[in-house]
């Protein structure tokens, strides 16, 4: 087993075997790595489907050497023309090399341009393998150099098994099948989002949800919609009460009822939603950022009163 502390690596697919979903693109792949002929690939699909693990089974099951870039942290043209070119210029004791450029629709224009380039200079000796989650962001030349296939998620229940029998019960984690219905339903098809949300509610050998239910979640509208001065502090307590600790629940009810409590300023509302929402993914506390939402609707919607 892989010495990862975080799930989401530790439980990543070390075979095209393990990898759920997909099979007609895993066949194919396996074809290709049987034959030793790897052409360039475009993965396309949401987030958490498994574009990135399909990249890095293709060149753990071939002698290659590789470059890993992520473009939504390096996406101009001089990552493609330095470390890019850099790489696929020069020599190598493998017999072949590869470019993976993980969300490649996030590089600019020019650098895609330059990428194009690169592909019909250096495809004898080196394959280019493009994720992205959305296949339109990408100019025609490119996705005409490459082999395009379009990831599906696997079904709910694959996921729901998956994480299971070969994360939880391998962790030891005791758990409820009503706890692993709500986390799969709120983020799929995001898997990993899933893993990651899995780990932070294990706790003591345990998988411990508190539910949001739509009763909490119309108590939370209503007091949205009244606009009383001491609303926050009856949210905070609402939460409180209920000992919440995941909030996607309630971000999307607010999200899908915005017209009860925004007062025709929905759009404004949706852009607060939305930076909260990613905030979530990432901040130690989520109860202390969901907080921060409701003040900043709270601040919004009384500046729009007056």
């Amino acid at each position: 087993m892989k010495q990862h502390s975080l799930w989401i690596e530790k439980y990543r697919s070390e075979t095209l075997e393990q990898y759920i979903g997909n099979d007609a693109i895993k066949d194919r792949i396996a074809a290709c790595i049987a034959s030793n002929d790897i052409p360039h690939f475009i993965f396309a699909g949401s987030a958490g489907t498994g574009k990135t693990t399909l990249a890095k089974l293709i060149v753990k099951n071939i002698q290659c050497d590789y470059l890993y870039l992520n473009a939504s942290d390096e996406n101009g043209i001089d990552v493609i023309r330095d470390k890019v070119k850099g790489f696929a210029s020069t020599a190598s004791f493998k017999p072949i090399k590869v470019v993976i450029l993980d969300e490649a629709d996030f590089l600019t224009q020019p650098a895609q341009a330059a990428l194009r380039n690169l592909i019909e200079e250096y495809s004898a000796y080196t394959r280019f393998i493009l994720t992205c989650n959305y296949l339109e962001r990408l100019i025609e030349p490119l996705q005409s150099r490459c082999e395009v296939h379009m990831l599906k998620p696997p079904t709910k229940g694959a996921v729901a098994k998956h994480i299971c029998t070969n994360i939880l019960d391998v962790e030891g984690i005791t758990y409820e099948m009503s706890d692993i219905a709500q986390i799969v339903n709120i983020f799929y098809p995001d898997v990993r989002s899933i893993i990651k949300t899995l780990q932070q509610n294990s706790k003591d050998g345990k998988l411990t949800v508190t539910a949001i239910d739509d009763n909490w979640c119309k108590h939370l509208v209503a007091i949205l919609k009244k606009r009383e001065k001491n609303a926050w502090y009856q949210i905070r307590q609402l939460v409180a009460d209920t000992q919440v600790d995941d909030f996607q629940t309630a971000y999307r009810y607010m999200f899908d009822n915005l017209t009860e409590f925004s007062y025709g300023h929905d759009a404004e509302l949706s852009v607060i939603l939305d930076d909260f929402i990613w905030r979530a993914g990432v901040v130690p506390d989520k109860e202390i950022n969901f907080a921060a939402c409701i003040a900043k609707i709270l601040d919004t919607n009384k500046k729009q009163v007056l």
